[in-house]
């Protein structure tokens, strides 16, 4: 079944009951402004209509504010100032804030028992586990910040986070929230590159990182990694000094027990139990205006250095807390696990947003299928876990290890998944929603980017879900789907491109390297129109669906097709358990197809059964799409949030350059697509 064709993904799986309904946050939130239906809700949240004062996203960005709990140090003057049109626009002028103060002080503040309420939950791989309290956590982020006052950081200045996954990336986080410093999150996969390139154009003075990690069962060795990041720095900032002056070292792997010099010491390094544990961890959080960048977080482009995208207290706080109490219907016992790195987006997405709420976040260090498949399986039942995120890569690869690894596992604590990073296949998210849902949880599958701090499109846990929907718009996204001219064919049920009509609290306030990419980037395909590059589609029941990237599109004999959808009908065939498709030159049809496929156990890899892929490939879309080749492949080169690297795939079988892959988990992979070939 392939997953762009609607017509056979359409059917309801989760229904959920009408007691389920009532008792969802966003049903509360409905009842108190007398909203009627799903769709009244979102033309409520996103435009003005028919005369009703409370409407629009104006509206809905100021109510949710009081709505949701979040606290202003001052008010402010307007919701929004779009005088330099949605491109530059400033969110809640005049207020200030401190998103720090929003997440952990005012918790560990209040007398009522939140104060020892378990913040976050820590797995190691080797299996140690730690819980921090809200009160500890406000004291280790005090420590932080008092640590980064020593030192001479200020507001607006840059702190690297290179970190492994342990509880304390919460604290530097919030530490640097806390002095108005911008963090930095980089991915603990990042080799000297990568790392490099990302100190050095955020030009961070101090960089926080660990000695190691563990990584299925080996030490991973950090600290090495990080000094060649820094020493490299040097000579892409035009010859200057390094950036990065001070260097905080938390010891994970126990080498602070070995002689200093094995590290390679240097003056500007510290351990984390000297530079902060002997801090006070008393801190007066500063106020901050609401449009004070807090992180900068970066996007892997396809060439050139990574994007620099610029995010706000106040937008990335809003966003990420309205995302999980309406989306992920967060309840006060709720145990929220995403499986994501602090490097990447969707953890300090998870962070603030199950924070800002006073819930309690999950968090684990190392691989999934470490030291068996059932490791997620098992860490669901040991702990109780009610929200379980995953890329539909890591399901489809937990699949292919077969239901006897979920055996002697209770998920029953489970009352919502989630998902995001690319396109379902139906068959994964049906495996999914049966066996670790038990076929009752509803999969609130998400899609938005790092460019703003969440989500587009997301399911409310009131809709009924057919197989790979998005539901519809997140509350407060102005969305829209549009053809080449820019104009709205999303009722027309025909798929086009997925826009933005206009900006939101969270939507990057530009890049870090100035306007210019940021205006060709996002705004120069339509006027006054984010251009998100996705395919999208919405069906007659309203429900939206993504079909993977707009400029990843196969240029067949004239007809366009998404990857996604050549792969959907790959994956059709019993034998194929991922595949991925990629565009080459021929001069018949101008492009043609390559298709990557990775086999189910107990198939192997024959002529007849290439034969057997193309047949099916063709007879479901058209002869113009049936491959011109089928290469088999035991994995894809992939991010570490689960997407396939369809370019880097692409240009691997093309011969060409394969710009920035700072992004890629395992570069291995990529030299199994040239032995391929």
């Amino acid at each position: 079944m392939a997953p762009d064709s609607l017509e056979e993904l359409d059917h309801v799986v989760h229904e959920p009951s009408r007691e389920f309904v009532e008792s969802t946050n966003v049903w509360q939130f409905m009842q108190t402004y007398d909203i009627e239906d799903y769709e009244d809700l979102i033309r409520r949240t996103t435009t003005d209509i028919g005369g009703i004062e409370e409407s629009g996203v104006d509206w809905f960005w100021d109510e949710v504010v009081d709505y949701l709990g979040i606290e202003f140090f001052e008010d402010y003057d307007a919701v929004r100032d779009d005088g330099d049109g949605p491109q530059f626009t400033r969110w809640y002028p005049g207020g200030e804030l401190n998103a720090a103060h929003n997440v952990v002080d005012r918790h560990a503040a209040r007398d009522n028992g939140a104060r020892n309420h378990v913040a976050l939950i820590w797995e190691g791989e080797p299996g140690d586990v730690r819980q921090l309290t809200y009160h500890d956590l406000h004291a280790q982020s005090n420590r932080v910040a008092n640590y980064l006052e020593s030192v001479g950081v200020d507001t607006g200045d840059t702190v690297g986070l290179y970190m492994p996954m342990v509880p304390e990336v919460a604290s530097i986080l919030y530490g640097c929230l806390k002095v108005g410093a911008i963090a930095v999150p980089i991915f603990s996969g990042f080799g000297v590159d990568a790392t490099a390139t990302r100190i050095a154009d955020a030009e961070c003075s101090v960089l926080f990182t660990g000695d190691g990690f563990y990584r299925r069962g080996s030490k991973v060795h950090l600290k090495g990694t990080a000094d060649e990041a820094i020493e490299e720095a040097e000579n892409l900032v035009d010859g200057r000094e390094t950036p990065v002056e001070h260097t905080v070292v938390y010891d994970r792997i126990g080498t602070a027990e070995d002689p200093v010099d094995r590290l390679t010491w240097t003056r500007r390094d510290e351990w984390w139990t000297e530079a902060v544990e002997t801090q006070s961890d008393e801190y007066e959080t500063k106020s901050l205006p609401s449009d004070q960048e807090s992180m900068l977080l970066y996007s892997s482009g396809t060439t050139g250095k990574p994007k620099g995208i610029v995010h706000t207290h106040a937008g990335a706080l809003l966003q990420a807390t309205k995302e999980i109490h309406f989306g992920f219907d967060h309840k006060p016992g709720d145990r929220f696990f995403w499986v994501s790195d602090i490097g990447w987006m969707m953890g300090p997405w998870m962070l603030l947003g199950n924070h800002a709420l006073g819930g309690t976040a999950f968090m684990y260090e190392g691989a999934p299928d470490h030291p068996d498949p059932d490791r997620f399986w098992a860490m669901i039942d040991r702990h109780d876990l009610t929200v379980f995120g995953v890329s539909p890569t890591a399901i489809r690869a937990l699949r292919k290890k077969g239901e006897t690894w979920l055996d002697g596992h209770d998920l029953s604590s489970l009352r919502l998944l989630g998902s995001t990073g690319e396109p379902w296949d139906p068959e994964s998210w049906q495996w999914f929603y049966e066996n670790v849902g038990g076929g009752d949880c509803p999969i609130i599958n998400i899609s938005g980017g790092t460019e703003i701090m969440g989500c587009f499109l997301m399911p409310m846990p009131i809709q009924s879900l057919k197989p790979c929907t998005l539901g519809g718009p997140g509350l407060g996204m102005d969305i829209d789907i549009v053809n080449e001219a820019g104009e709205s064919i999303a009722d027309t049920h025909e798929r086009g491109y997925l826009v933005a009509r206009d900006s939101c609290p969270s939507m990057t306030k530009s890049l870090w390297s100035g306007d210019e990419r940021y205006l060709a980037e996002y705004w120069s395909a339509w006027p006054d129109l984010w251009d998100h590059g996705d395919w999208a589609q919405k069906d007659a029941d309203g429900l939206w669906f993504l079909h993977g990237r707009a400029d990843d599109a196969l240029n067949v004999a004239g007809r366009k097709v998404g990857p996604a959808e050549v792969e959907g009908a790959a994956m059709d065939h019993p034998a194929v358990n991922q595949a991925a498709a990629v565009g080459v030159p021929d001069d018949t049809t101008g492009t043609a197809v390559v298709l990557y496929a990775v086999l189910e156990p107990g198939h192997d890899p024959t002529d007849s059964l290439r034969e057997a892929i193309k047949s099916t490939v063709g007879e479901e879309l058209g002869k113009p799409f049936r491959p011109r080749e089928v290469l088999f492949v035991d994995a894809f080169p992939k991010t570490q949030s689960g997407k396939i690297l369809r370019r880097a795939i692409g240009a691997v079988y093309r011969g060409e350059e394969l710009g920035d892959m700072s992004s890629i988990e395992n570069p291995e992979a990529l030299e199994a697509i040239e032995a391929a070939n």
